[in-house]
Formats: structure tokens, sequence, C-alpha cells
């Protein structure tokens, strides 16, 4: 049986409240659990108390059974210490996108054209 630390979403509509459950993997994601293991409210503010609460014994405990916490419950296992902070990779983030490459393009085409014209200038007048 594969097993995960993972949300479970509550509340109402644009009103989120989760659940962090130990599951089996093959479980909806708001489906049949195996244990309860803290709550996450994502509404509260982010040096709140009250937006992560978690029983930490039991997390240690589901993890030395081999669960696999899902990507935000690592980040969130790592911000309480449990989990020792991984490296990750998203070599794409810093990347403008394509519409943004465009308008970068023709920024630079305009002022290559525009040092062009003072270029010739001078030299026209020194011409003449």
């Amino acid at each position: 049986m594969a097993l995960k630390i993972r949300l479970a979403r509550g509340g109402s509509k644009k009103r989120p409240f989760y659940r962090i459950v130990a599951t089996d993997s093959r479980m909806p994601r708001d489906g049949r659990f195996i244990e309860k293991l803290g709550t996450y409210n994502p509404l509260l503010a982010k040096d709140s108390e009250e937006r992560v609460k978690m029983d930490m014994e039991r997390v240690k405990y589901w993890l030395d059974q081999g669960a696999q916490p899902t990507d935000r419950i690592a980040r969130m296992l790592e911000a309480a210490g449990v989990l020792t902070k991984k490296e990750r990779n998203n070599p794409k983030k810093a990347v403008p996108g394509k519409k943004a490459q465009d308008r970068a393009e023709e920024k630079a085409a305009k002022a290559a054209e525009a040092a062009e014209a003072a270029a010739e200038a001078p030299e026209a007048a020194a011409e003449e």
C-alpha cells in the first residue's frame, strides 16, 4: 500500500480549509483516510500559529512507515524542521513568456535603429 501525507480539502466555496491526513495514495483527495494529522488554514496570516497545526509525533511515525509527503506538505515539514530542506530546480522560472520576449526584441530593434540614425546624423553634418 502506497502511503501519502497530503491535504484533504474542506470548507465552503472560496473559503478553503484543509485537513492534513495520512492516506492510501489510491484514495480520492477528499475521500477515505487512515488518520488525521493536523489542519491547514490558508486564509490566516502566514505568521499565525493557527495557520498550520500538526501532530509531529504522528507525522514522524507515518514518515517512518514509508509515507511520502506531497510537495506542499514537504514544504510545511521543512519549515517545521522535520525534513531537511531539499534543493528545488525550476530552470524556467526566470525566463519571460513569449509575448514579453517579443516585446523585448521589438524594443531592442527600435533602440538599434535609433542608434544607427544618431550615428549617421553627425556624419551627414560633417560632410556639409
